[in-house]
């Protein structure tokens, strides 16, 4: 009882470690690319998403290093749906607000989202990610790079935006395209950043080198208590990445989603560490999953030096989780040009489904 109570605690620290890490190195990677001389609609389409799939990512590249292969797939799968299921829906969910995307972008990732999974579905049908399918999805990941790139070009300079919201159109008028970027945009609210000097500059690179230290040593006390876990209860390694890892990830993301349940201090340490608008979530949540397939998946490839085991929990629970969502967030905006409430009832029962069968019905293999 004891060494599990210590295994817990080891749990809760890694989560701890990892959160503050993650937005730390995610806040001053910024504020270094701003310095630098980057511009906005570089940042926005490639430093935000990757910063808030930091964690998936860090947790994924050590676990494969490790051989542990179930957490590294079950870190990026569980995390797509985690992201999906959990946070997206109860953003759409969320009462006090009124979720508004841009309705091109918002279906285009959707759809790559898709193509991630059909990817997947295709090239481990034996069991193993083959080489193939681990190339496909870094071309994904580059075409995500590309379309985000591109996309905050044009919204930067002033091509507009189709929204898409929940709000009803018979009782609340959307705001007019050309009025898009006082309310959605990485341009949205603009951010302060630092007097370009030397000091500046060398206290950002220290939080980014602090934050990724943070995050390599929280991400590698959850791989050990993951794997302590599955060892002292005598269950699949997977089971610990779909429940325990990919909701304790998904918790900062909710305390956004929900108005910072977790608690002022974190409320004020999120908010000063903040590399994107809030009301960019809802489609940041969406890259970030793109970035657990196209990236975290063949970076894992890449570390393990041999076809990645896929275990049947995942062939048969992640990955068909994975696409129902995607298609849930998909048709509405694309069919009705708009999204609805009842959108994230679904996500949040299907991720529930999804949760109830790893602990209840987990899969051998995995």
């Amino acid at each position: 009882m004891l060494v599990f109570l210590l295994t817990l605690l080891v749990y809760g620290l890694g989560l701890l470690l990892t959160a503050v890490g993650s937005r730390l190195a995610g806040r001053c990677t910024t504020w270094c690319c701003a310095l630098c001389g980057l511009p906005m609609w570089v940042v926005g389409g490639t430093v935000a998403p990757f910063c808030l799939a930091l964690p998936q990512l860090m947790l994924a590249f050590l676990a494969a290093g490790l051989s542990i292969t179930s957490l590294a797939v079950g870190t990026a799968l569980a995390g797509a749906v985690a992201n999906l299921g959990l946070a997206l829906s109860l953003c759409l969910l969320n009462p006090r607000h009124e979720v508004t995307v841009d309705r091109g972008e918002f279906c285009r990732k959707a759809l790559l989202l898709l193509a991630a999974v059909a990817a997947l579905v295709i090239f481990v049908r034996d069991g193993t990610l083959s080489y193939t399918g681990t190339g496909l999805l870094m071309f994904l990941f580059v075409l995500f790079v590309m379309i985000s790139i591109v996309y905050q070009h044009h919204f930067i300079y002033g091509e507009g935006v189709s929204l898409a919201s929940t709000a009803d159109p018979d009782s609340a008028e959307m705001p007019p395209p050309h009025d898009a970027s006082a309310t959605y945009g990485y341009t949205a609210h603009t951010m302060a950043f630092p007097v370009m000097n030397m000091g500046n500059a060398l206290k950002n690179l220290v939080g980014v080198i602090l934050g990724l230290g943070l995050l390599a040593g929280g991400s590698q006390a959850l791989v050990y208590s993951a794997a302590s876990l599955a060892n002292l209860t005598g269950t699949i390694q997977a089971l610990w990445a779909a429940t325990l890892i990919s909701f304790g990830f998904c918790l900062p993301l909710l305390a956004d989603a929900l108005d910072h349940p977790l608690g002022s201090v974190w409320k004020r340490f999120s908010m000063r560490c903040r590399y994107y608008p809030l009301s960019t979530l809802p489609i940041q949540l969406l890259n970030s999953a793109i970035l657990n397939l196209t990236l975290a998946l063949p970076i894992s490839s890449l570390m393990y030096r041999q076809r990645l085991p896929f275990g049947s929990q995942f062939r048969h629970y992640d990955l068909p989780v994975c696409a129902a969502i995607a298609l849930v967030l998909l048709l509405p905006p694309l069919l009705c040009r708009r999204l609805f409430r009842w959108q994230g009832i679904l996500c949040l029962a299907l991720y529930l489904l999804y949760v109830a069968a790893a602990l209840l019905v987990p899969l051998s293999g995995a």
